[in-house]
This record gives structure tokens, sequence and C-alpha cells, in this order.
């Protein structure tokens, strides 16, 4: 394994086409959203803009205050301007555009965009925090309670998302290490093919000697892992000190579920080498359009579609690494608790374990009659 190890980390070294895409291009990529995104936050002054809530049986007293504080025309801090009408009221004035977007209050609070932006991603984010503290409110639904003391303290909840912390582009720079790190999946699938004796002239020969497969590809899975965490710690560098992007105060947190997301993109990378009988161009074709497709669902190209995947389709994302990597980046920016932070950082553990092991059954069981 030690010997693998070796060869693979020099043969991976040596090739300028993966060493470019783990370390020129994603940082490329991050200079193109700095030009794009610099300083759009502040050169743009945020004004309180339109919303309507649906006021129906489930829009209960709580939450009708701590949208009024929100709302309150006194206050220089206030987010929205709320309209209280019915499900139909509402469903015309998005679709007039009047509001950037409506509320249904049910299990959770279901909210209606018809475009991504920075006024629909605020409002999402004020969304997301009060359903992350949904039980508490909950337990506060008896009118008995001092209202105005749960206003309060959901009012200095809510204003740690508000626009002193809210940074709309962040989840922009959460997808691009999704996606350096996912694209570590080029390195493994690279050092696996070199592995598989109808891919490379050294894997014909492992597969006439003695050496165990599994320890072959246990090295090479490792040399890759070594290679990709190089390259995201360059791209975590650049960003922080060259492009002064903000982590969070947990960066010690940042720097596990980085490490785990690297396990997973590789893991990714073996799977579809083994599973795939096809040439190296074709595979690469495969690997590289799966994993646009997960940046892409992720909130890559568009912050919304994320939110939609979540909505409609949830299985997606919870099987999506890329969503994965960036819903634990975002929890751990936004959230006060860990839940949300573990739950991806477990649910990467799973994807990679799964993955690998698909991938070393995949490969004890190939056989090949003739080369």
């Amino acid at each position: 394994m030690l010997y693998d190890f070796k060869y693979s980390l020099k043969v991976l070294l040596r090739n300028k086409g993966l060493l470019f895409w783990t370390f020129v291009f994603p940082i490329v990529l991050g200079t193109f959203f700095n030009m794009a995104f610099s300083n759009i936050e502040n050169s743009e002054r945020f004004n309180a803009f339109d919303i309507a809530i649906v006021n129906d049986e489930n829009f209960n007293l709580t939450y009708k205050n701590i949208f009024d504080s929100l709302s309150d025309v006194n206050n220089e801090d206030r987010l929205f301007n709320v309209n209280y009408v019915s499900l139909e009221e509402a469903k015309n004035l998005l679709k007039e555009n009047k509001v950037a977007g409506y509320l249904v209050f049910n299990d959770n609070i279901d909210i209606y965009v018809n475009k991504s932006g920075a006024n629909e991603t605020v409002l999402r984010f004020v969304v997301d925090e009060i359903n992350s503290k949904k039980s508490i409110y909950e337990s506060l639904s008896d009118e008995s309670l001092d209202i105005d003391r749960i206003v309060s303290e959901s009012e200095v909840k809510l204003k740690d998302i508000s626009r002193s912390n809210l940074s709309y582009t962040m989840i922009e720079y959460y997808t691009l290490i999704a996606m350096a790190i996912l694209y570590g999946s080029t390195i493994s699938m690279f050092i696996t093919n070199k592995k598989m004796p109808n891919m490379d002239s050294v894997g014909k020969r492992i597969s006439v000697s003695p050496t165990r497969k599994s320890s072959s590809l246990l090295g090479s899975l490792f040399a890759s892992y070594v290679v990709q965490l190089l390259g995201v710690a360059i791209l975590f560098i650049y960003t922080i000190f060259v492009l002064n992007v903000d982590y969070g105060n947990n960066f010690f947190l940042v720097i596990v579920l980085s490490l785990v997301g690297v396990l997973a993109g590789l893991s990714l990378g073996v799977m579809i080498a083994t599973l795939f009988k096809a040439n190296e161009g074709n595979k690469m074709g495969i690997l590289i359009a799966i994993t646009m497709l997960f940046c892409f669902l992720s909130g890559m190209m568009g912050i919304t579609m994320k939110y939609v995947i979540d909505k409609n389709i949830p299985i997606l994302n919870i099987i999506n690494p890329a969503n994965m990597i960036t819903d634990g980046f975002y929890s751990l920016y936004y959230y006060d608790t860990l839940d949300r932070y573990y739950f991806n950082l477990i649910s990467l553990l799973v994807f990679s374990i799964i993955a690998l092991l698909i991938s070393f059954f995949s490969i004890r069981r190939q056989k090949y009659d003739s080369i």
C-alpha cells in the first residue's frame, strides 16, 4: 500500500492537466466571483421590501408579532413591508411582481418567489431562521405568554442574520468550495483507471500480480486525498487572505467539513471509474456531468434552485454531496446550533462509505478473459 501511495503521488503531481483543474481553475473562478460580486452588498443600500403573508388559521399570534416587529415603520432596521392577504390575493400580488414573495404557514413556513435576487435571498434566510426555531415558537403558543418578550427575543435572533451579517454572495463561495472539493473526483478517477487492466498497462501488471486490488486502490486513494487536500488548502488561503471571504467563527468545523467533503469527492470518482466500462474520455465526461449537476442543484448557477429542490424533491439534495458541503457551510455561518451541520457531516461520511463499498465490490468482481 505504501508503494502504491508513493507511485500514485508521483503520477498525480506530474499530470499538468489534473493539477490545473485542482489548483488553478478554482482560484480563477473564485477571482471571477470576486470581480462580479465585489462591493455589491455595500454599494446597494438595503431597503425594506414588500412581501405577502397568507393570513389564515395557521398564522398564529406569535408569528404575527414577529413579522409586525420586522416590518415596524418606526424601526430603521426593518426588513419588510408586510401585506396580510388571502392565498388568492398573495398569488396575484406575486404574479404582478408587487411583492418579492409570499409566505404560507403550514408545518413549516412555505415560501414562494418568482426569481432569485437580493430581496428573495434575504426573505429565504429569515424564513430558514424561523423554521430552525420552530419548536421554540410552538412551545410558546399559549396566549398567556409574554408576547413582548417573545418578540424581543425573536428580533435579536433574526437581527443576527440581518444586513450586518447577511451575505447572499457567500452561498456562491460555498458552492465554489464544494465544486473544488468534488473536482477531486477527477484525480481519484484518473489514478483508479491506472489500476485497471483494461485501461492502462500498469493495471495489466497489477492484475497478474499477487497484490490485493483493494490494498492497491486504497494506496492510490490516499495519494489522491493528499493532493486534493493541498488544492483545497490553497483555495481557502486564497479566498480568505486575497478575496477576504469570511467563513464565520467556526473555522475549525469548516476544515472538518472540508476534510470529509474531499473524501466524498474522491469516493465519487472511484465509484464512477469502477462502475462504468468505458474509455477514459467517456468516464471523465460522465463524471464532469454528474459533478456539475450536483453543483447546479446545490445553487451554484442560481440560489433559487437549491430551495426549489429542497421543497419539491428533497431526496435529491439529501444524496447530493455538493449540497451537503454547501449546506454545512451555510449552517455554520447562519445558525446558532450545530444540528444541521452534523447532519450534513454524517451524510457525507455515509455517502463516502457507500461509494467506496460499491467500488471495492465492483473492482473485485471484474474479470477479463482477454485484454
